[in-house]
Parts: C-alpha cells; structure tokens; sequence
C-alpha cells in the first residue's frame, strides 16, 4: 500500500506539543509573581529528556511539580499531556515501523479522559493569559500545541476528518506565535510536520481542503522547519529529531543514511529508552541488512526483560512480535 493510501490521518497525528514558557505574570493576590520563567523550562527540559529516555513516570513526577509551582501556567499541563499521549502510543501504536505513527483500532484507552481533561486545561489556561495579555505569543504557541496533540490522537484512531480539523487550528494558532515572537524556533516543529505532511498527502488533502478549506503545504519547507526545530528548539529539539528521522525514513525520501544517523544520534542521548535501536533495527531490515536487523531486534527483547515499565514491556512484546514473524518456529517467552 502506498504512504498516500495508508497515512492520512497518521500525518497529521505526528503533529507535535512543544514550547517554551515565559510567563511574566502581572501580581495577583492568590499568585505569586513570576518574573521569569527560566527555572521552570529548565524543570521542564529534565522532564522532557526523561520522555526521551523513555522514563514516562519520572517526566510526569517533574511536569507535575511544574505545575503546583505555577498553577495558573498552562506549561506544566501541556507537557503532561505530551507524556501522556506516549503513554497512550506506546500501549497502543506499532512501535516497529519507522516510517510514521501508526493507526490503532483500539477505541479507547484508560488515559483518554485525563489526556482530554489536561489539553482543556492547557487551552483554558493559555486562552486566560492571552486575554490578560501576559506572554501572548507563548500562549499562543501552548493553544496551538494542545490542538497539536488533539490531532495526534484522532489520528493514532485513524479519524481523518477530526484530525485535519485540530490540524488546521494549530497552524492557524502556531502562525500567529510566530509572528509575534520569531524567536519561537519550538513553534517549527508543529509546522514543519504540517508542511511535510500536507504536501505529501495530496490526494487527501484535496478531499480535506475541499470541506474544511486545509491550507496547502510545502515538504521542502516542512523538511527546513524540522531541521531548524531540532537545532535551535528550547523544547522541542529532541522531538524535532525523532520526527525528522521518521520523514527520512519514508518511501518518498528514502534519505535511510540520515534517518540512521539520526537515530543513532537519539540512542546516544537517550540510552535507555529502547525504541531507538527497535527503530534502527526495522531500518536495517528495510536495507536488507537482515543480520544487524536481527540483533537489534534480540538486543531490545533481551534488555527489557524483567522490565515492568510501560514502555519496556510494549517494547519488548514489539521486539517479540518482530523476532516471530521472521521465525515462526522459534519459542519465545513471555
């Protein structure tokens, strides 16, 4: 099946959270006034390399403590949000493929009213600063990343419609931080994916544009704007790289030697979360590198096991579904 007859709304589901805060409260009687938010990126950035690293708990332990420490902020839930929907993905997506997220038939899952439940908050909480004119541009940059994960999850449930709609409210809100504040390099992630993506969906995306008038997009622009999020991105670097591998992985880049570079790049930031050598190892078998392929795949299944995490054990009932489509024959243990 081609990526235009099995991607619609797996492309915008890659559409991703991140952004930076700066929040500058004016002085409140039941809030404390924040000057700078510096302490709180920072939190938050050790929040996000645990994400990476595939620690979902401990990045949501931080999240958390970003949020009592400024309530009122929308970062904190934003983030948490993000972490959830991981947890969302890892229990439910393909976690073989590197090509694109893919669709799961699962309806629902536990985390699906507290995922809901936080993007509201973020999206209420931005709506209030902006109203308050308090850090507009960032706040807008928070609205447009909660639609972003919106989409994802439409998309994770291959519901094309919803999903180009949440899509297409977080360009709209994503251009507007951008052009109150160019500084917002977190901001190219979410349109750098859209750009990519709308791009190369034209047949879906005719039929979308034509009832909810989708704005059109640029791959080679997409492809500029990812790179530029995960160079200079404040939050959103590491992502940035993630999603940036996965477009060159695709069919209609086949760049393998950057989607393995970057990946590589990614194990050695993050070397405990074993997603990237399952994500290399799918790679090596699409070059037809079946023995590296092989290892990589057996490396992940033998480090994860005893491993009770959410993440270990999605990736090693992966690793273990891969090893039995090439050896049916071949036992494999819980």
């Amino acid at each position: 099946m081609s990526d235009s007859r099995k991607m619609p709304a797996k492309a915008f589901a890659l559409l991703l959270l991140w952004g930076a805060a700066s929040v500058g409260l004016r002085a409140q009687p039941a809030e404390p006034q924040l000057q700078d938010d510096s302490e709180l990126r920072a939190l938050g950035r050790e929040g996000l390399d645990l994400m990476m690293d595939g620690d979902l708990d401990g990045a949501i332990r931080i999240f958390r403590n970003v949020q009592a420490r400024d309530p009122q902020s929308p970062l904190g839930y934003l983030l948490e949000a993000d972490a959830t929907w991981w947890r969302i993905y890892y229990a439910t997506a393909n976690l073989v493929d590197p090509d694109v997220f893919a669709a799961t038939d699962l309806p629902t899952t536990p985390y699906d009213s507290h995922f809901k439940d936080l993007l509201n908050a973020t999206i209420n909480k931005s709506e209030a600063r902006i109203r308050a004119q308090q850090d507009v541009a960032r706040n807008y940059l928070y609205q447009g990343m909660a639609y972003a994960l919106r989409a994802r999850l439409e998309g994770l449930r291959d519901r094309d419609l919803p999903t180009a709609r949440a899509g297409k409210k977080m360009r709209a809100l994503l251009l507007k931080a951008l052009e109150l504040d160019p500084n917002l390099a977190d901001a190219y992630l979410g349109v750098g994916i859209y750009n990519y993506f709308v791009d190369t969906l034209s047949a879906i995306v005719k039929i979308l544009s034509w009832f909810i008038g989708l704005p059109g997009g640029s791959r080679t622009v997409g492809l500029q704007q990812l790179q530029l999020a995960a160079e200079k991105g404040e939050l959103a670097r590491g992502e940035a790289k993630f999603y940036l591998a996965k477009d060159y992985s695709r069919t209609n880049e086949r760049q393998y030697g950057r989607s393995l570079e970057l990946f590589r790049g990614l194990t050695r930031e993050y070397p405990h979360n074993l997603l990237w050598p399952m994500l290399i190892g799918s790679l090596h078998c699409r070059l037809g590198h079946m023995q590296e392929c092989e290892a990589l795949y057996r490396q992940v299944y033998r480090r994860t096991a005893g491993k009770e995490s959410e993440v270990n054990r999605a990736l090693r009932r992966a690793a273990r579904n891969a090893l039995q489509r090439r050896h049916p024959n071949e036992e494999f243990g819980e």
